[in-house]
Parts: structure tokens; C-alpha cells; sequence
């Protein structure tokens, strides 16, 4: 946290404070997207295995199956795009930051993966974890999934627009938003010096791109969110190879 962002939870506490309660007593909770979490598009050896992992947004909610939300569609549109079988799983939980989203995959039963999708950070923000609690968190996640799965490089999203959630009043959401902005400065960071893979989540500021609780991605949203992470892994794919 900036000592400026610091300085202004200090000032602002007495009106973030009631908000943040207000929120949590109040929100709309959507259900997560139900049907398949793993699958395989395609006859034979899959030619690429993606496991995304993540949050609230990862597990579709604000979406009613999963053939709408980001994973499923995500490995459709590879299968689509390399002409290959693709393989995929979904491990994803409502509520988790980055170290509870650690202990989550340190526990399932990971299938082999060539490449990581990582959906996490808004928690990590309404929580408050500071940066080198989130940063330390991924990359626990990262090795132990490189471990475990063989996975041989990774993308993460970034964190999306805070400050455009339309289930968060002001200043609250000026506030989650600016926080928002460091953690996924930090993260890039992290990403580039382990020459891995960020996907901004900025490339739209439409409200009506959000689910009808103001807080997660909706149906407009979550195709555009899987094409643009599809364009990224077969435009990266070179750097680690097939499977």
C-alpha cells in the first residue's frame, strides 16, 4: 500500500468501514455456474491441458453453466483454434484469495496440465492482503501446481476495475479500486520476472458488462474474457512447447 492509499484508509476509515459491512449484509450472492468442472474436447492425446484456477469469476458466477462462464469456453475456443484436442479442469471456489486459492489446489486432485490459468486477486483486496502476502501466495500456487500437474507456463489475470463495480458505493469503491491497481502492479511485476503471462482485465469499462449483482462478470462478458485469453496462450505457446 502506498503511503497516499494509506493516508486516505487512515481518513477515510469512518466512512470505508460502515460501507464494507453495509456490502457484505446486503450484496446480491449469485450461485456458482453448475455443470462439468473438467472435460476433454476431441478424439486422442490432448495436444494442450489447461487447468484454470481461481475465485468466484473463474467458477462462472454471475453465469448459470459453465459452458458460459470462462474455462469451458476458454478450452473450446483452443480446441477451435489449434484443430487439436484440448484437455481441461476447472479448480475455483467462491470466497478464496490467493493463499486459501494455494491450500485449495494443494488439496484437489490435479489432472497433468501444459499450462496455468490463475483468476484471483479480488479477494485478496477486500480482505486486505498486503503484497507480499499476495505475491508470496501465487507463487506457492504456481510451484506447487508446476510440481504437481508438470505445467510448464502460466497466465494470470489481472485484477479487474474495482472502481467501476456498481455493488460498491463511494468511496469504498474508489478506495478497493486503487488498492485494486497496486496489487495487479505487483503482480505484473512478478509475472515479468518469472517470464510469465498477464492478461489485463481493463480492456472494458461497460457496467453492463457486469453480472446483475454489480460485482462479477456477466454474460457479455465472460466470452470476451475466454477469446482473449485463447488469443494469448496459442500466441504464447512457442515459450513452452506442446504437450
Amino acid at each position: 500500500m502506498t503511503p497516499a492509499l494509506l493516508a486516505a484508509k487512515l481518513a477515510l476509515g469512518p466512512v470505508l468501514l460502515p460501507q464494507g459491512l453495509w456490502v457484505r449484509r446486503t450484496a446480491l450472492r449469485l450461485p456458482e455456474a453448475e455443470g462439468a468442472r473438467e472435460g476433454v474436447l476431441g478424439p486422442g492425446r490432448p495436444a494442450m491441458r489447461v487447468l484454470v484456477v481461481g475465485d468466484s469469476s473463474a467458477a462462472g458466477v454471475g453465469v448459470a453453466d459453465q459452458a458460459q462462464a470462462l474455462a469451458l469456453p476458454l478450452a473450446q475456443g483452443l480446441h477451435e483454434r489449434l484443430q487439436q484436442t484440448v484437455g481441461w479442469q476447472l479448480v475455483a471456489r467462491t470466497g478464496v484469495d490467493a493463499a486459501q486459492a494455494a491450500d485449495m489446489v494443494h488439496q484437489a486432485p490435479l489432472k497433468p496440465a501444459d499450462v496455468l490459468v490463475g483468476v484471483l486477486g479480488v479477494n485478496d483486496v477486500t480482505g486486505q492482503s498486503s503484497v507480499a502476502q499476495f505475491i508470496g501466495a501465487i507463487e506457492q500456487l504456481w510451484k506447487d501446481v508446476q510440481f504437481r500437474t508438470g505445467a510448464r507456463w502460466a497466465v494470470f489475470c489481472g485484477l479487474p476495475p474495482m472502481h467501476r463495480f456498481t455493488a460498491l458505493p463511494h468511496p469504498l469503491r474508489w478506495y478497493l479500486g486503487r488498492y485494486a491497481d497496486g496489487l495487479d502492479h505487483a503482480l505484473q511485476g512478478w509475472l515479468q520476472a518469472q517470464a510469465l503471462g498477464h492478461l489485463p482485465l481493463r480492456w472494458s469499462m461497460d457496467t453492463g458488462m457486469l453480472a446483475r449483482d454489480g460485482f462479477h462478470p456477466g454474460p457479455r462478458a465472460y466470452p470476451q474474457w475466454a477469446d482473449r485469453l485463447a488469443d494469448l496462450l496459442i500466441e504464447q505457446r512457442a515459450r513452452w512447447g506442446t504437450a
